[in-house]
């Protein structure tokens, strides 16, 4: 993967509001899916259960409707071919050194589309300066609370997102 220099001068825009359920968060991944292309990247942390793969499911689904979208804990990578660009769906929840990472050809998925990874914090510094963070945590009861950093190109895109009860 591309190295994320810690002083890159890349432009960066934050913005966070709390999702109410399961349904707000799959409306965050389509609103997200619309201003996908390819050579993207969108990276999803938070606790177990805070929504990662329930939103990498609703951008998926926004392109393939009908696409069963399984979570790749087990296969690390789910591939998705749409009209636009090949989605790959990461989860590093198993990785245990930064050097596994060579072998999953995350460089070579990202030429040929988007990237979507669970767990980010597994790729150190190999992480693309270009990309959308999305952070979950959790509030109270079903509440979620995501803060989303767009970098690079994404900073001008997350200014101009439609996402409800955003700061």
């Amino acid at each position: 993967m591309r190295v994320n220099p810690a002083s890159s001068g890349i432009e960066s825009f934050l913005r966070q509001f709390e999702l109410e359920s399961e349904a707000g968060t799959a409306a965050l991944g389509c609103e997200i899916a619309r201003h996908l292309a390819a050579g993207d990247t969108v990276t999803l942390s938070g606790p177990l259960g805070s929504g990662k793969t329930v939103l990498a499911r609703a951008v998926v689904r926004t392109f393939l409707a009908r696409e069963e979208v399984p979570s790749p804990t087990f296969t690390l990578v789910q591939t998705y071919e749409t009209q636009n660009f090949l989605i790959s769906h990461v989860d590093l929840y198993r990785v245990k050194a930064e050097s596994e990472l060579r072998e999953l050809g995350l460089d070579e998925a990202l030429d040929r589309g988007v990237l979507i990874i669970e767990w980010p914090d597994r790729m150190g510094t190999q992480l693309p300066p270009d990309r959308l963070d999305l952070m979950f945590e959790a509030a109270d009861g079903e509440h979620r609370l995501v803060k989303l950093v767009g970098r690079g190109s994404w900073a001008q895109r997350l200014k101009t997102m439609r996402l409800g009860g955003a700061s």
